[in-house]
């Protein structure tokens, strides 16, 4: 049998393969919850009763083994500690390339990793703002003029109404962000397991470049209808 030393977990959690690790694990919560959150946000083009019934048995899944509520806030919580997780990594990891490379090339071109490398950081930074808006926004209703509790549809079409177009700019931003970051993040993650070559590469690239397409479009198809009247 197999024992596990003490140490042997504090080591890992420090090592660089650990860190990756810990970011894939978390990138996949993630991705699962986005994917699920726009499958969600879509209920709203099948009208109010169908996305606050929706909302509604969120609030009382598990019930009558979870109280009121529980299953959200459980997943608050590992979201959370998965959006901590997942930043603290790449932070640490980009200090420890930068220590294991301290003198910088002079003359050293430009490649197509500084670009992804720095639109992961960027973009990374947009979203984490916008995550925190978008809580203010439609979950506790602080910023949004309309909000009234458990009424998704009413929220929603009050949050990007025409008149407050800039909101709808900031959230677009932020969705354009989040697919670049995907896009990024999944071709790094799966080149880790041995997609290096070049055939492998263009089929990452693309099925990784699809997916992020297809999160941005069902994202933004709710602003945009809202905002041109499709959705009132």
């Amino acid at each position: 049998m197999v024992q596990t030393s003490p140490r042997a977990i504090p080591a890992l959690y420090r090592s660089t393969v650990g860190k990756k690790s810990i970011m894939a694990v978390t990138g996949v919560v993630l991705v699962l919850y986005i994917v699920l959150h726009m499958v969600g946000n879509l209920k709203i083009f099948f009208g109010p009763e169908e996305i606050d019934g929706y909302s509604a048995w969120l609030r009382t899944f598990g019930e009558p083994v979870l109280h009121h509520e529980w299953f959200l806030w459980i997943l608050r919580v590992v979201l959370l500690a998965s959006v901590i997780l997942h930043i603290t990594m790449a932070v640490q990891l980009t200090l420890r390339a930068k220590k294991a490379r301290p003198v910088r090339y002079q003359h050293r071109a430009k490649v197509r990793g500084s670009y992804a490398a720095r639109t992961m950081r960027w973009g990374g930074v947009i979203i984490f703002f916008f995550v925190i808006y978008h809580v203010l926004d439609l979950t506790t209703g602080t910023v949004n003029p309309g909000y009234e509790h458990g009424e998704v549809y009413r929220n929603v079409t009050a949050d990007f109404a025409p008149e407050r177009w800039y909101v709808t700019l900031f959230y677009t931003l932020a969705v354009v962000s989040l697919g670049f970051h995907l896009r990024h993040g999944l071709v790094s993650g799966l080149q880790s397991l041995g997609g290096k070559s070049p055939q492998k590469a263009r089929t990452l690239n693309l099925a990784a470049t699809a997916f992020a397409v297809v999160i941005v479009a069902g994202f933004l198809s709710v602003p945009f209808a809202v905002t041109v009247g499709l959705v009132d």
